[in-house]
């Protein structure tokens, strides 16, 4: 069983340890794999908890691991130094600066710390992105890293599309809008590059001056399509700032083709595959009517 409570998770840390003092813990509820408590020591450490939210969750915790040992040296950034790694626990001290996003589970509230449209922001994204996209394929084969080539990364898409559809009702013409955008080949890179695969602003560490210092939760981190780390990116900044990340992404050496704009609007509207894939595998009904709501937006 997970730990939830605060008295919980205070004795799941002892077990492993570490010694929090309850008044300080803050528990994050965004992450659809993981709690995430920040919490201080007795010792006056600041610490981040991740508690697996199913035992599945626990499987991957060797690859992630891999993963960062793999990106922690080619980037300016701080990844999480994981010093505690178990099936029910992982831990590490806080990194640098504040997640761009969070959400208090107490209120529902969401609160932004980052400007998405700044310039700052918008080139220190492009710089990261150039590092972790330029890490060598076969250095992460290696390294035991998930890897999938161009082709590889559009089958994928059409089985989780035919998995979904056996699964869960979802509207015609998102169906439509999934093949045709499959099939233009106009719309895909002929190259696959390591990508992190969920840099949302909760996921990504900010300064007060908007650049960036960490990036938390590689838990999707694999070698595919580029656009996966452009998409969300694009969908909540303009056109002005999105242009500005992809000048410093290609200055940093970083490789783009003429539709990824495009394509990664094509990526957020098969947003809903991805969460019906989700929904079908927890089995859980709250997740499955969520899905379906997104499977099934007025046309």
């Amino acid at each position: 069983m997970t730990a939830e409570t605060v008295p919980e998770i205070v004795a799941l840390a002892r077990t492993h340890g570490l010694r929090i003092e309850p008044g300080s813990v803050r528990v994050d509820e965004t992450g659809l794999d993981y709690r995430v408590a920040m919490a201080r020591t007795v010792d006056g450490e600041s610490w981040v908890l991740r508690i697996p939210r199913r035992p599945d969750v626990a499987d991957g915790v060797d690859a992630e691991g891999a993963i960062l040992d793999l990106v922690g040296p080619a980037l300016s950034v701080a990844v999480p130094d994981w010093q505690v790694r178990a099936r029910d626990l992982l831990a590490y001290p806080l990194l640098p600066g504040e997640p761009g996003l969070t959400f208090d589970a107490a209120t529902g509230e969401l609160t932004w710390r980052l400007d998405m449209t700044s310039a700052r922001y918008s080139a220190a994204f492009g710089e990261l992105l150039a590092q972790l996209h330029g890490i060598d394929v076969e250095v992460a084969r290696a390294a035991g890293v998930t890897v999938e080539g161009p082709a590889e990364v559009r089958e994928r898409w059409r089985a989780d599309v035919a998995t979904v559809r056996a699964e869960l009702d979802v509207a015609e013409h998102l169906v439509d809008r999934w093949t045709a955008w499959l099939d233009d080949d106009s719309y895909w890179p002929d190259w696959s590059v390591m990508t992190h695969g969920e840099l949302y602003p909760v996921h990504v560490l900010v300064a007060e001056d908007d650049s960036v210092t960490g990036v938390l939760d590689w838990t999707t981190a694999k070698v595919s399509d580029p656009g996966r780390d452009f998409a969300l990116h694009h969908s909540i900044t303009t056109p002005e700032a999105f242009a500005v990340t992809v000048e410093a992404y290609t200055r940093a050496g970083g490789r783009v083709w003429p539709r990824l704009a495009e394509h990664c609007a094509e990526l957020m509207a098969a947003g809903p595959v991805a969460y019906g894939l989700y929904a079908i595998r927890t089995g859980e009904a709250e997740h499955r009517e969520a899905a379906l709501a997104q499977l099934n937006p007025p046309s």
